[in-house]
This record gives structure tokens, sequence and C-alpha cells, in this order.
């Protein structure tokens, strides 16, 4: 059923997605990624909810890419039109949330896996997981924002060796190419994953809202242009209750309560 392609979880502030085709390792298709867009759009709405983790099902993969048979099957347009702006849309939304999203890197995370966690915020990597993205021996090239994410945030020559050759990585290459944060037992990756985002979920959502925006629009922005809106909007912060709280915490050497005003 499609319903079940995403399950949701909650832990406190946290919402854990997962999404559930592990009989073909969580391949995305048409119907996975609806109901990705759907799950991932409901706890998006839910105040309570401030970290958002993004998993797969199974041992053996996050998401081991596309379905083969499905692009196969397709024409250019109809491909634009139908899967690829599908694509598009849903990472972009994901990228784009005020929420930080965490993605528990599980196992296999091939093409369109590995296209989805460059849109996340923080990847936390079991030690069995390999990433890459092998479209280039099919003939094909990422597609899912692969080519534009990659090349800015890895150095520009070790992304083009990637997509060039279509080579597998391990989890420490991985983090070492900075495409992850760390690496992780695989038995403990959920329980570093869900420790990690509730930390993240006890700060102040509203702060973690102007944060994250900074961060993204600024990346889009020339340098100048950058730190002027970093300085409009830091500014933004001590009209929050939450800002004076926490500094008057810190002076009175207690822990902040945030609310998120």
């Amino acid at each position: 059923m499609e319903e079940d392609m995403v399950l949701i979880e909650r832990h406190g502030a946290t919402a854990v997605l997962t999404i559930n085709r592990p009989k073909t390792l969580n391949a995305l298709n048409t119907p996975c990624l609806i109901a990705l867009e759907s799950a991932f759009g409901e706890v998006e709405a839910d105040d309570s909810v401030h970290v958002i983790v993004i998993t797969g099902a199974g041992e053996k993969a996050f998401v081991a890419g596309g379905d083969i048979a499905d692009l196969n099957s397709r024409q250019a347009l109809q491909h634009y039109v139908e899967l690829a702006e599908l694509l598009h849309r849903v990472f972009r939304r994901i990228e784009r949330s005020d929420k930080v999203t965490i993605a528990a890197v599980n196992g296999w995370a091939l093409g369109g896996g590995t296209e989805l966690l460059l849109a996340t915020d923080i990847r936390l990597v079991a030690d069995r997981a390999r990433l890459g993205l092998p479209e280039i021996n099919l003939g094909l090239f990422p597609g899912a924002g692969g080519t534009q994410r990659i090349i800015r945030q890895i150095p520009l020559c070790r992304a083009k060796e990637l997509m060039f050759t279509g080579d597998q990585i391990d989890a420490a290459t991985a983090v070492d190419l900075g495409l992850c944060n760390r690496v992780i037992p695989a038995v403990e990756l959920m329980q570093e994953t869900l420790a990690l985002a509730e930390r993240i979920g006890k700060k102040s959502p509203l702060i973690l809202k102007l944060l994250k925006r900074t961060l993204r629009d600024g990346a889009e922005m020339p340098p100048a242009a950058a730190l002027a809106y970093e300085q409009a909007m830091v500014s933004l912060t001590y009209n929050s209750r939450d800002a004076h709280e926490g500094c008057a915490a810190f002076l009175e050497k207690r822990v902040a309560t945030f609310d998120g005003t």
C-alpha cells in the first residue's frame, strides 16, 4: 500500500520518516516519492516537531537509488514532467525546510539515495554503508539535484571523479570527503541519531529556523550581501523571548527553557 511506503514515528520533538520498501532496497519510484512528500509535509507542519530524521527500512539500504525498470520505460518529456519534477520538488522541500533534517544512512545510499542525503542538514552514516552516484554506468547522470548539490558541498575535482567513474565509496571516505558528518557502528546508528536529534530539539525552534534561513539563503548570495543578511537576521532574534531567556539563563547559571517565541 502506498500509505505504508513511508512510516512515521515520534520520539518527543523528533519525527522519524522511514522509507519502507525493503524488498527493493528502498528504491524511489513515483508512489514512494509522493508518500515521502506527504509524510514530510505532515511532520513539517507539526509545531511540536523540531527535528526530522530520514532513514531506510531494513539492514541493507538507506535508498539504493531509483527504480531502474521505471526509468528505462520513460522518454524525455514524460520523465521531465513526471518523475524529474516530482524528485526535484520533494528534495527541494526537504532542503529548504525550516526544520532541522538528519539522514540516518543505515546502508547503501546510491544514486537517488546519495542525492537525498545531499538535501539534508546532517548525515550520520553506518559503518556498513556505501555511497555513490553510479548513474554514468547506466548511460545516465544524477538528475535529482545531485550534480548541483554535490559540487557545492565537496571539492569539485572529487565530485567529478565520483560522477565520472560511478564508483562507490565506503562510510569513512564519505566522511573524509565531507559528504557525511561521522561514521557510527550500524547497531548504534538510530540510538546516536535520536540522541543528536534530542540535543538539537531542545534548542529554540524559532532561532533554529532563523539560523537555517540565514545559512540557506546566504549560501546563494555574494559574500557582501550574505554578511548584510546575517546582520539583519541575527538582529531579529533580539525581538524573541527565547534570545533573552537564553542570555538570562546563562547569567543566572541555570538551564534555559525555550518555547519558540
